[in-house]
């Protein structure tokens, strides 16, 4: 399965996503998306993101490397394809940390994926964390408040809402859907029901 967690900078879905794989690492792999932002101090080419210039961007672009793309914050950001397919046919369920723009075009092209949203109990929290972490100054923080507004708006077509208040209730949140989705799915997948049908009805028959 294919799982979008989306979240406005800030909100915590980057943590959340790392934490659902660290409790299970045969079962999830999460997706590191190439961007041609700045690396922060604190964050590690190939862990965090794969920084790229933006020539280098675009070529991805045009040799059709990137399963989806978009323009966030005044940045690039990217799905590489590649590793994508191979973690899916490896059986792995894909968790995909993006924005809502590539959170909406991966939907369009994949109908079956789960898309989930996390957001702050408020705004003012949102900034209180923004702030807290200090990874980017005043002008930034207040670009990326206001951007919430579209974001917002695009997550009314989400399928399913977390508020992130406390990390480790989020976690069983997103947990659950996970695990009601997959379960949904397999059981259309094996079509367990006709099965036991069947089985009831040879029984019957002897």
């Amino acid at each position: 399965m294919l799982f979008i967690i989306s979240a406005p900078s800030g909100a915590g879905k980057t943590t959340l996503c790392r934490a659902l794989v660290a409790a299970h690492k045969e079962d999830f792999w999460c997706s590191i998306s190439y961007t041609t932002r700045y690396k922060r101090k604190d964050e590690e080419d190939g862990r965090d993101y794969s920084f790229v210039s933006e020539e280098t961007f675009a070529g991805m672009i045009k040799h059709n490397e990137f399963f989806e793309w978009a323009r966030v914050h005044g940045y690039y950001y990217g799905t590489s394809v590649k590793p994508l397919e191979e973690k899916e046919r490896m059986g792995y369920n894909v968790l995909l940390d993006i924005d809502v723009q590539g959170g909406l075009c991966v939907k369009s092209k994949r109908k079956d994926a789960v898309l989930i949203f996390v957001l702050t109990p408020s705004l003012k929290e949102l900034e209180a964390r923004l702030v807290k972490r200090a990874r980017d100054n005043k002008e930034v923080i207040q670009k990326r408040l206001r951007d919430t507004s579209y974001e917002i708006k695009e997550a009314e077509k989400y399928e399913y809402l977390i508020v992130n208040d406390v990390l480790e209730k989020a976690l069983l949140d997103i947990e659950s859907i996970v695990r009601s989705v997959l379960l949904s799915r397999v059981r259309r997948k094996m079509n367990i029901l006709d099965t036991w049908k069947k089985e009831i009805n040879s029984m019957s028959a002897k």
